[in-house]
């Protein structure tokens, strides 16, 4: 299968999350995209990523990239070869998590963001991992350079984002479902809905992990990915 593999960062991500898989899956030649950074919409994201990547698609998305994946087998089932969904729920937003993402935003939109932001460490990484300080600093590095209207802007597309639950069972395309044991950020019983509405999807829990499983737990992510990779033949 001659598919090109899509890598979709969380939000604020960039390259730097994907920095071991980059490597790891070097032989499928991966490309991180940078829509979210450039559109206001996970629709909008989805429609770009469709536009700027032609041919039949793998998409790998972590979290908000996840949505993105998502949306983007939604418009373009036949396109897709694949998904993999890591961290990532297709619920709408909550009322509890819009209010928690409303207070962020005041404070973003008033320059206020390591207060948000180094908070948020503990909560991102399993405690095994939260006080590691490489870890640590690479993950503020990235969400502090992607600066505080792009966390605006992605915070309000997550809180906007459509309920993918309603075409899962629809997805005809290899499915697998990763997610940490431990992530605080995104429930793991969101990627047990996914699941069990996609026929025929591959769940992978990932012990002692928290939502930045791709860094945290990269030996593990990556054998993950390079066998399903392997079987769905790209």
């Amino acid at each position: 299968m001659n598919a090109r593999l899509v890598l979709v960062p969380g939000l604020a991500g960039d390259r730097v999350m994907w920095r071991s898989q980059l490597e790891a899956l070097s032989k499928w030649q991966p490309v991180v995209t940078d829509v979210h950074m450039r559109h206001a919409s996970i629709p909008e994201m989805a429609a770009a990523l469709l536009a700027e990547t032609p041919g039949p698609l793998v998409v790998c998305g972590a979290s908000m990239g996840g949505m993105v994946a998502m949306e983007a087998a939604r418009r373009a089932p036949g396109r897709i070869a694949g998904l993999a969904l890591l961290g990532t729920s297709a619920r709408p937003e909550s009322e509890e998590m819009r209010q928690v993402r409303e207070n962020a935003i005041a404070l973003f939109e008033q320059g206020r963001m390591a207060e948000v932001i180094e908070p948020n460490v503990h909560f991102a990484f399993h405690p095994d991992h939260a006080h590691d300080p490489s870890l640590a600093r690479d993950y503020l590095e990235f969400v502090l350079r992607a600066g505080a209207s792009q966390l605006v802007r992605q915070n309000r597309a997550v809180i906007a984002r459509p309920d993918a639950r309603m075409h899962l069972p629809a997805l005809a395309c290899p499915v697998l479902v990763m997610h940490g044991d431990s992530d605080q950020l995104v429930p793991p019983e969101c990627a047990q809905e996914i699941a069990s509405l996609v026929p025929r999807a591959q769940l992978h829990i990932v012990p002692r992990c928290g939502h930045m499983l791709t860094m945290e737990r990269p030996r593990e992510v990556n054998a993950a990915l390079a066998a399903w990779l392997r079987e769905i033949g790209i």
